[in-house]
């Protein structure tokens, strides 16, 4: 959970961790003031579904209903919590670095936002290369499969991947871990060439000392990861507890609960035993990557 102090994080993560931040506080606070989120809902003339969003970090808040809360949870002008209050209000409401891409799915916004704050992210892939080690060739060849009648939508997606891609190379690094399925090294995603590319790729950004890449080979047979890919996102213990992020086509969730991520964290430690080493990774990469030369 998050705690209800305001503190830094090591990126730019636009409003995203301030909204989660200023929800956490506010909960904290009302509950400590024994109001119950209807009761606060009706005071400020709204749904009782509102406050859980606000109080979850999923939208946020303007500053006349925030006046409204902190006056009904006793936190008086002199109460530093106060100011604080207003500083994450004001931050949640700022765009994100994102918002020069244009506007993005609500779900993916909030993704790239936590991704912003993380120090750490697993991330296990079924299909495709992870976002954050694709070429701009591949990105583009998946950009064109899902638009594919929308050539400046694909654009702006492949330059939003790629400044995503920041965050490996400069300070503070991220940490990567990533896990593929043999099955995305041996898809002819973009044609012969591009995957080529992509291949060489994978193989230099595992020799950076922050990112690890592992290959799940076919002859694993069935793996925990047949059921999906999926991310795990850390963060500094100040800011957040982990966080897990599952994408599908019924909608992106994300697990926070203790037992959700204890059973995620379970089975990417599973799979990274099933996994090949880095070198025997990298030296399959390599032997498809030769295949295409």
């Amino acid at each position: 959970m998050f705690l209800s102090e305001e503190v830094d994080v090591p990126r730019a993560s636009g409003p995203t961790i301030a909204r989660w931040q200023l929800g956490a506080q506010l909960k904290g606070l009302r509950e400590a003031a024994k109001i119950t989120q209807l009761q606060i809902a009706e005071v400020l003339g709204c749904s009782e579904s509102k406050i859980y969003k606000i109080e979850s970090g999923d939208v946020g808040i303007n500053r006349g209903d925030l006046l409204v809360m902190l006056d009904r949870y006793k936190v008086g002008e002199d109460d530093p919590r106060r100011e604080t209050a207003f500083d994450l209000q004001r931050q949640g409401k700022q765009r994100g670095w994102w918002a020069k891409y244009g506007n993005l799915p609500s779900n993916y916004a909030m993704y790239v936002g936590l991704e912003g704050a993380a120090t750490e992210v697993k991330d296990f892939e079924l299909a495709v290369v992870p976002g954050l080690l694709q070429t701009e060739g591949y990105a583009r060849a998946i950009g064109s499969a899902n638009w594919p009648d929308q050539p400046e939508e694909v654009e702006r997606r492949v330059e939003l991947r790629m400044a995503r891609q920041a965050c490996l190379t400069e300070d503070p690094l991220l940490k990567f871990w990533g896990i593929v399925d043999e099955a995305v090294l041996h898809r002819r995603t973009g044609g012969d060439e591009v995957i080529h590319g992509q291949l060489r790729h994978l193989i230099d950004m595992g020799k950076q000392p922050n990112v690890t890449i592992q290959v799940l080979p076919f002859g694993e047979g069935w793996h925990p990861g047949t059921a999906g890919s999926f991310s795990i996102l850390e963060f500094p213990e100040a800011v957040h507890s982990p966080v897990a992020y599952i994408e599908s086509q019924a909608g992106d969730v994300y697990l926070e609960r203790e037992d959700d991520m204890r059973r995620v964290t379970l089975r990417f430690t599973h799979l990274q035993t099933a996994a090949l080493s880095q070198a025997k990774s990298r030296e399959l990469m390599a032997a498809i990557a030769r295949e295409l030369a």
